[in-house]
């Protein structure tokens, strides 16, 4: 007696009716059984085979979780780092898609008060951040070299957790200087530095502060609030408006002061390669902050290159004066308009705008 061939796969396929098997003899039948049955083996290896790798990582991801420092699970955002993620998904959705499609046909939002408001707020938490860093250990007990993160629910363990977590959370709320960027249509100031800097911070400190909220891995976060004391300021006082741009003229030595935090932070991570034996528990942490100290120097490095040597930052009136073929000219105070050699001017005088036209000769009008 010949035993009757089922295949899965055919007899799924006939009963969907997604195609219809011509009419076979008997052998051509058979054969198309065992070649029915050899793709729904294959396929039923290769379902196995994902179902093994999606173990695999669910079993690396739960053995993550559960290494957690237990004292910060039930802080905002640390459950899990799905909500996190997603929020920073979202900002990337927002400045790259959705907000300059938002604000294509609109006119920039003026945001001055709340732009005010935003720095100078961000300058007192950066630096109650840095105090209580200072208090938690830094100034308390801290050798700055090899320094362990304290585990306990001592006063002092919990009170650098607790700021450790605060400092993540600032820079989800940093995530508001793009916002602002987008809807002030300052599509130049979205560069990628400035996207990859506030979207990798928030989600590697994440997991910072997740398995070591504290100890020698904290000293970059304490230079970091530091260098936004200064950055928020400069911030806010170039949102007050035109009367307080006289006191911006240090405008270039932020760039200069987020160069000395890298190499700062760099050197004090590099000291643990050549120590003997150090009880810092998550030395991965050393490696990260080694790597990121040293990118973003390079990153820094080349806007300092390109913005201040090249010159393409440089404040106005220390720019050339003269140029041609539609570009700005400053005469006397004024910005003009050139095409060549002839040139139609605005002058300023005594508060009053008068019109000429003549040539621009080393920065003065002269009547034609």
């Amino acid at each position: 007696m010949v035993q009757s061939h089922t295949c899965p796969v055919r007899d799924r396929t006939l009963k969907d009716k997604r195609f219809i098997l011509p009419t076979l003899n008997r052998t051509q039948r058979r054969q198309e059984d065992r070649r029915c049955c050899c793709v729904y083996i294959v396929e039923s290896d290769a379902l196995k085979m994902l179902e093994r790798v999606k173990d695999g990582v669910l079993e690396v991801y739960d053995s993550l979780l559960a290494a957690r420092d237990p004292r910060l699970k039930d802080y905002l955002l640390m459950e899990n780092p799905v909500h996190m993620t997603a929020v920073l998904l979202c900002y990337l959705f927002f400045v790259l898609y959705a907000g300059p499609r938002f604000m294509a046909n609109r006119k920039p939002f003026q945001l001055k008060e709340a732009m005010i408001i935003y720095n100078l707020s961000l300058v007192g938490l950066s630096a109650y951040i840095v105090y209580e860093f200072l208090m938690s250990g830094w100034a308390t007990g801290y050798t700055w070299r090899c320094d362990p993160c304290d585990y306990s629910d001592s006063p002092q363990g919990l009170r650098m957790a607790r700021v450790a977590w605060l400092f993540l959370f600032s820079k989800f709320i940093e995530l508001m200087d793009t916002v602002f960027f987008v809807l002030r249509k300052k599509h130049s100031q979205i560069t990628f530095l400035h996207i990859f800097h506030h979207s990798f911070m928030p989600w590697t400190w994440w997991w910072g502060v997740s398995f070591a909220p504290g100890g020698m891995g904290s000293f970059h976060a304490m230079v970091n609030s530091c260098v936004h004391v200064i950055m928020y300021f400069y911030y806010g006082l170039s949102a007050a408006g035109p009367r307080f741009q006289k006191f911006l003229w240090w405008k270039k030595y932020m760039t200069a002061i987020q160069l000395v935090q890298f190499v700062l932070v760099s050197l004090h991570a590099t000291q643990w390669y050549f120590m003997d034996s150090c009880g810092y528990q998550v030395p991965i942490i050393i490696h990260l902050i080694w790597l990121y100290g040293t990118f973003f120097f390079i990153l820094f490095s080349n806007f300092w290159y390109q913005a201040y040597v090249k010159g393409k930052r440089l404040p106005k009136n220390t720019q050339d004066k003269t140029t041609a073929n539609g570009s700005s000219v400053v005469t006397n105070g004024s910005s003009v308009l050139s095409n060549g050699h002839g040139v139609h001017g605005n002058s300023l005088s005594n508060g009053k705008k008068h019109h000429e036209n003549g040539t621009s000769l080393n920065g003065k009008m002269k009547k034609a």
